[in-house]
Parts: C-alpha cells; sequence; structure tokens
C-alpha cells in the first residue's frame, strides 16, 4: 500500500450513448454532492496553416461532496482517437472554445461561463476584448475584438468527444485503493471501457526530490531500467505522447558537477535542456516552480479499471523514489 501522496489520472472511455458526464453525476450522487460544468484547457494540433496550435476548452465536470470537498474532475483527452466515430454529429449542449492563443485561452476560461449554451457562452468575454460575437456557418460563434480580428471561436462537439473520460483525481494521501475504487466501480456499473490509446498517470509529489542529486539518482535508475519498466508495467504501445528523455536532458542530468548544484540552477539547467511533460516519465512540473504542482508524474502505466492494479504499480514507483531520496539521505 502506497504511504505517498499521490494524485491519480484514469483514462477512460463511456459506452455509446452515454458520457463523462454520466459518470461524473453518479459519482456525485454516491458521494451526496454535486457535478459543476467546467472548462478544461487543451493543446490540439491545427491545420490552419501558421497556427501549430489551437488552444481549446472542452467541457469537463467537477465532483465535490456533501462537505464541499473535491472527488475528482471528469475531463476530455484530445489524445483518444482510435474509438471513436469522427463523423458523429453533435450532441445536444456539447461544445468547445478554440483560440491561438494560451493567453487567450486563459482570458476565455475566467470571464466565460460553462454552464452557459454555446449560443451565449461567448458573451462573457465581450467586456474584455469588446467586440462582436457573430453565428457562423454550422452553429459556429466567433468573437472578434473591437478591430475585427479574431479571439475565439465556440462550435458544437462532433465525434462521439464527449466520451472520452479522464479521471483525475485531488492528491490522496492515505488508503489510494479505497479512493480510487470509489471512482471505478460506477464506471464499471455504467459501462465504461478502457481507451485502445489509454494510460494511467501518477503524479507523485515531488518536493523531496527537489534536490540536484536525488533528482539525477533517480533520473539515472529510470534511463538504466526505462524498458524493463515499461515491460513490467505492460505499457500501452498505442498510448500517444510517450518516450524516453532526450539526449541533451540526460547529458545535463549526469554531468559531474550537476549534483551539488543549488535547486534553482539544476532546475534552470535542465529546462534548458529540453526537459518536457511529454515523455515516459514527467519531471517538468519539479522544475517549473509552480507550487499547486510541484509532481513527479509516471506516463507509462496501461489504462486499467482495477484499483489494486494501479496501487500495485504505484508501490512500484514509491519504491524507486524513496531509494534515490533514501541514499541522498546517507551520503549527506
Amino acid at each position: 500500500m502506497p504511504r505517498w501522496t499521490i494524485g491519480v489520472e484514469i483514462e477512460l472511455l463511456a459506452p455509446p450513448g452515454r458520457s463523462r458526464r454520466d459518470l461524473a453525476e453518479r459519482v456525485a450522487a454516491l458521494h451526496g454532492g454535486r457535478a459543476e460544468r467546467i472548462f478544461h484547457p487543451q493543446a490540439e494540433p491545427s491545420l490552419v496553416p501558421g497556427v501549430p496550435v489551437f488552444e481549446t476548452l472542452t467541457l469537463g465536470f467537477a465532483v465535490a461532496d456533501a462537505a464541499g470537498a473535491p472527488v475528482a474532475r471528469f475531463v476530455d483527452d484530445l489524445t483518444l482517437r482510435n474509438d471513436l466515430a469522427a463523423k458523429a454529429p453533435p450532441q445536444p449542449g456539447w461544445y468547445r472554445i478554440a483560440a491561438d492563443d494560451a493567453r487567450f485561452a486563459r482570458l476565455l476560461a475566467r470571464h466565460c461561463d460553462p454552464e452557459a449554451a454555446l449560443e451565449t457562452v461567448l458573451d462573457g468575454a465581450l467586456p474584455v476584448f469588446g467586440g462582436a460575437v457573430e453565428l457562423k456557418e454550422g452553429g459556429i460563434r466567433r468573437l472578434s475584438d473591437a478591430e475585427g480580428a479574431t479571439i475565439a471561436l465556440a462550435a458544437p462537439l462532433p465525434g462521439e468527444r464527449e466520451r472520452p473520460c479522464e479521471i483525475i483525481t485531488p492528491p490522496i494521501a492515505a488508503d489510494h485503493a479505497r479512493a480510487l475504487e470509489a471512482l471505478l466501480a460506477p464506471a464499471r456499473d455504467l459501462g465504461f471501457g478502457l481507451p485502445d490509446e489509454g494510460a494511467v498517470h501518477l503524479h507523485f509529489d515531488g518536493r523531496a526530490l527537489q534536490d540536484a542529486a536525488t533528482l539525477q539518482t533517480l533520473l539515472r535508475i529510470l534511463a538504466e531500467h526505462g524498458p524493463e519498466l515499461r515491460r513490467i508495467c505492460r505499457t500501452n504501445p498505442r498510448c500517444r505522447r510517450l518516450g524516453p528523455h532526450g539526449r541533451e536532458l540526460l547529458e545535463a542530468a549526469f554531468a559531474d558537477d550537476f549534483a551539488a548544484l543549488p535547486w534553482p540552477e539544476a532546475a534552470a539547467r535542465l529546462i534548458e535542456a529540453g526537459a518536457m511533460k511529454y515523455c515516459d516519465f514527467n519531471v517538468l512540473n519539479l522544475l517549473t516552480g509552480r507550487p499547486e504542482k510541484t509532481t513527479f508524474e509516471v506516463r507509462i502505466l496501461p489504462p486499467t479499471l482495477d484499483a489494486a492494479a494501479i496501487v500495485a504499480q504505484a508501490g512500484l514507483f514509491e519504491g524507486l523514489i524513496r531509494g534515490a531520496v533514501e541514499r541522498r539521505t546517507a551520503q549527506a
């Protein structure tokens, strides 16, 4: 049983005719709480020349218990595509907002109401950007600024995009199996399944790893045993956005002087060397200085509806983390 504080992300797929909203509402009912509609930000590759990605806001649901404590969020994951009927028509009430600038997307998320209908959702941003909201072909709403430049589009959501469901837990400090089973049992009851490209991600509290020598030890373990860990965990070969750390990052981390660096300097060196989120073991959250998300993320676990399997694999990686921390303590 893990003793570490861990946040868990579990990628699932609602059966045809259901959505992530159904699971959120079932979990809310079981906790005597409520499911609140939210915007979930994601970056999506763009087909528009000169615009590499669209910053999107999709509809998710945040569940709180009767006392108002967070239980989990239930959101879309744009990497889950293989199981969906791409040409399926939009379902009533489902839409997304797209912008070509992450700063615009953050402002839209702050000023637009996720409970609003597609027809009015962009109205909340008019005081910020000025301009107007226009109706375009296909039911799309276009928000422009006072000079007529496009700020964002709100569009119906086709292609069964209501079915992907990533469960995101708050940090779990104890009784991990019970907390996960309280989310996965309703998912099984509703017929949720495993997406073809799915995964489970573990976010370990990373404060103990914000030390150059400790992180160097952990990165060395992961670099040497990465293929074996993938085999043990049965990593999904169809899961997107995985892979080993880049050569430049490992060279920076294994440099002779790295272990003695003060943490801010060590973190800056790894960021400069290309630390990134989308790899087997994400250390970027340790480096960026955001106290609300100081985590080490394991991304190679396969999708599952079995809480015990997740807990067992969490125990494996907790052991590796503890080994790195304890080695540093012994050296000190």
